[in-house]
């Protein structure tokens, strides 16, 4: 078994075909056919169904293993280059979208600056979505809502964030002064997070004691996508403090709500590998980031 092998069945699993494949391998098709089927050959199985073009049950283990080795492999190349010290290679970073709009410049700026030998790679999506693709090898780190259940990634806290019901100015609760009492939720039509994220689960869990549940007009796995539709007179919702950007803000309100916790944003690895040099400089570039509390958007905090 060899690693092109591994690399040529992973490239046909992203690209969706083995021409596809072979372009970005800069090869061509009959090379990237002959390397899969020597490693169906050599582990006695089908790894890729011919008819449909998606993977069989033993090669989404191959595929998912493939990945952890491949970017130990690249970790391995950028751990050398450091000890001379040139921190170079890839880190791809997956970002939750409300943290990702305000983060990701910062880190570009200091990347640029600082280490202009590696080459950041940002993802946005869900912490549901992020999840996975770390556990799969397909992301070096991740910035997540916490707490992260599964039980294959290791987290630090990084901040916390202020919740707020954000609305438009001409709503009736609009002009409420201070922190709005639960109560005042109960009844009110939300665009909420989808049963199951683990920002649901915390408004949920915040809101029971005060006899208060939350009417969804709609459930959405994403904030972001909540903060767009809110924007767009969809609906009020209850969002981080830093998805209510400063040119909206003549538009709409974020009003803080009453006994609310913050919500936790941390960073995710896998539990088992080293991180990469790379790696270890984005973390180190988060926490500066972070540690320069003057610096933070309204609404975070530094932990503790």
């Amino acid at each position: 078994m060899e690693l092109r092998h591994l690399q040529a069945l992973v490239a046909v699993t992203d690209a969706g075909t083995f021409s596809a494949a072979a372009d970005r391998l800069g090869t061509v098709q009959s090379n990237i056919s002959a390397h899969v089927a020597r490693l169906e050959s050599e582990l006695g199985t089908t790894l890729l169904d011919r008819a449909t073009g998606r993977l069989t049950d033993e090669g989404t283990v191959v595929v998912a293993r493939a990945r952890r080795m491949l970017a130990e492999l690249e970790a391995l190349v950028a751990d050398v280059a450091a000890y001379k010290d040139q921190v170079t290679g890839t880190v791809r970073v997956g970002m939750i979208g409300t943290t990702a709009r305000w983060l990701a410049p910062e880190l570009l700026r200091l990347i640029a600056s600082r280490h202009p030998g590696v080459h950041l790679v940002v993802v946005e999506g869900t912490t549901t979505g992020l999840e996975p693709r770390l556990e799969a090898g397909q992301l070096d780190v991740a910035v997540l809502n916490l707490p992260v259940p599964g039980p294959d990634v290791v987290t630090t806290p990084l901040f916390e964030e202020d919740l707020v019901l954000v609305l438009p100015v001409d709503h009736p609760l609009a002009g409420y002064p201070g922190a709005l009492p639960m109560t005042e939720l109960d009844g009110l039509e939300l665009l909420l997070p989808a049963h199951g994220t683990a920002y649901r689960d915390e408004l949920d869990a915040a809101i029971a004691p005060a006899g208060v549940t939350l009417t969804p007009r709609a459930e959405i796995d994403g904030l972001r996508l909540i903060a767009s539709l809110t924007f767009e007179g969809y609906g009020p919702a209850i969002l981080p403090a830093t998805a209510l950007p400063r040119f909206l803000r003549d538009q709409f309100r974020g009003i803080p709500i009453a006994g609310l916790p913050r919500r936790r944003v941390g960073t995710a690895l896998r539990a088992r590998g080293l991180p990469s040099a790379p790696t270890r400089v984005l973390l180190e570039l988060l926490a500066g980031v972070v540690a320069r509390r003057s610096d933070l958007p309204g609404g975070l905090h530094a932990v503790p």
